[in-house]
């Protein structure tokens, strides 16, 4: 989830002519990415949970096997958890509060976070109980 969460965020810094100053993607520590200066943060910043939907929900739908179901479902739900714990939290270096002081409004967070979590939580828990079911 971080992995591909993160890669959005550099993804979309490359999209808006960002200059990638730093990136850690690995995975045995929290990453992140730091663009400076960024032209259109609230895009880097946006693309960070969307692509880390869409591309394990892509490569899910590519592969056609239950696991990748199950690790793009999280992902679903991990992302909109974050935005919406990073909001709660209010940490100013989280995607939430940034991507406020960048202009998003309160809303499309919340309706990401809103989507996401439920579609991602139901999705989840039936690949959990699919999972358990059949070992």
């Amino acid at each position: 989830m971080t992995f591909t969460h993160e890669l959005g965020h550099v993804i979309g810094g490359w999209v808006v002519g960002a200059k990638l100053v730093d990136v850690d993607l690995a995975p045995w520590r929290m990453p992140y990415s730091v663009h400076a200066p960024d032209p259109h943060p609230r895009v880097t910043l946006w693309c960070g949970p969307v692509l880390g939907v869409l591309i394990p929900l892509a490569l899910a739908a590519l592969i056609r096997r239950r696991p990748a179901w199950l690790v793009a479902d999280f992902c679903l739900l991990a992302n909109g958890s974050y935005l919406a714990l990073a909001w709660l939290s209010g940490g100013p270096f989280l995607d939430t509060p940034r991507l406020l002081d960048a202009g998003a409004h309160p809303l499309s967070i919340a309706i990401f976070c809103l989507l996401t979590i439920a579609v991602g939580y139901v999705r989840f828990r039936n690949d959990c109980i699919e999972w358990f079911k059949t070992s």
